[in-house]
């Protein structure tokens, strides 16, 4: 897939634009100070895929706990901060491998400097971003409200600011909660300027709703070739933003992760209980780590013809099943043994692999 060359920077050990594999970000929902929570959390984040991970940082003592949470860790972590310069150097200083933050926002120009000097020194990227619902009212007046126009506009003061620094470590986003304004906004930005871009849809709200706002607005910027790193925002366990990101991914062809379940929708020629068997089958999955595709088909149509693309699937008859490997029948079973012996099929697969 064509994807456009940006900018490289260094996100700790991630590299971020160029051709680079784009990578998945989450945020932590833990108070940043608690140091064994957020410790906890970001385990977690990176047992499910998660490449970098944000923290805030409202405070002076949760700045100084980054330097405690990354004793713990060697993931890479972004200090989100907001208003307060002291606190970006601080978080720099306690070992940040990035900042959010957007410079127009801690004060003047002496204050963006003492930042920018810190972040020289230390070789710490910033991300600068721009949500919608937080643009300036001076913004908001030149271009009649929230725009793509307005959004670019809020970004391009952001930049200049670092580049009359001398500062181009930069990364940008471009977030609203409405999906057409976000991807054209990160569209018309991909046309100006080289920096990686950092895609999300903000706010999109719970994972029913927000999966879906997620995946069509970031899943659009990447089919396009816009894109270097990627957080979906969900209300609730972060972990759950991880596992989306992936599956966009995954779904693009751009990262092989874990397993792949295909299934199809049922129709009159299924005589089993298909949608309980793919629920259980894609739970007892969520174990498995190789990236195998398997298929869960309800009869012999849709089932070793059409899914013949998969590394292993079965096929459901009446009160039996067929288990299959790439196209070809290997057994039958009866339909209260087909999870087990297709799991049984699972791990000699996942085993021959290994050896």
């Amino acid at each position: 897939m064509f994807r456009k060359i940006t900018r490289k920077i260094h996100i700790g050990t991630i590299p971020v634009g160029g051709n680079s594999p784009v990578s998945v970000q989450s945020m932590t929902n833990t108070k940043t100070k608690d140091v064994q929570s957020t410790v906890q959390q970001i385990q977690q984040l990176v047992s499910a895929g998660c490449d970098i991970v944000r923290v805030a940082v409202p405070d002076m003592e949760s700045a100084q706990a980054i330097n405690a949470i990354k004793n713990h860790l060697n993931v890479p972590l972004v200090a989100d901060i907001h208003f307060d310069y002291r606190l970006a150097i601080a978080a720099i200083q306690n070992g940040a491998d990035s900042l959010r933050l957007n410079p127009g926002n801690i004060g003047d120009l002496e204050h963006v400097t003492l930042v920018v000097k810190e972040a020289k020194q230390y070789n710490t990227p910033i991300r600068i971003g721009v949500n919608a619902g937080s643009l300036s009212q001076q913004i908001l007046t030149a271009h009649d409200g929230y725009s793509v126009e307005a959004m670019v506009e809020s970004a391009l003061e952001h930049i200049r600011l670092l580049e009359k620094l001398e500062f181009y470590d930069i990364k940008i986003s471009l977030k609203a909660h409405d999906v057409p304004l976000t991807i054209a906004a990160y569209q018309r930005m991909s046309e100006l300027v080289d920096y990686p871009l950092h895609l999300g849809i903000t706010e999109a709200g719970t994972v029913t709703s927000g999966v879906i706002k997620s995946a069509v607005g970031i899943g659009a910027l990447l089919a396009q070739g816009i894109g270097d790193t990627i957080r979906v925002s969900l209300t609730g366990d972060p972990v759950e933003e991880v596992k989306v990101a992936n599956e966009i991914l995954k779904s693009l062809g751009m990262k092989k992760y874990g397993p792949t379940l295909i299934s199809c929708p049922t129709c009159g020629r299924t005589n089993i209980d298909l949608a309980k068997i793919a629920q259980q089958v894609e739970q007892r999955l969520s174990t498995i780590k190789k990236p195998i595709m398997v298929a869960v088909m309800g009869c012999v149509v849709n089932g070793p013809g059409e899914a013949r693309q998969a590394d292993i699937g079965i096929a459901g008859g009446t009160g039996e099943g067929l288990i299959f490997r790439k196209g070809k029948i290997i057994k039958k079973v009866l339909e209260d043994q087909l999870i087990d012996e297709l799991f049984y099929e699972i791990d000699r697969l996942v085993e021959e692999d290994e050896h």
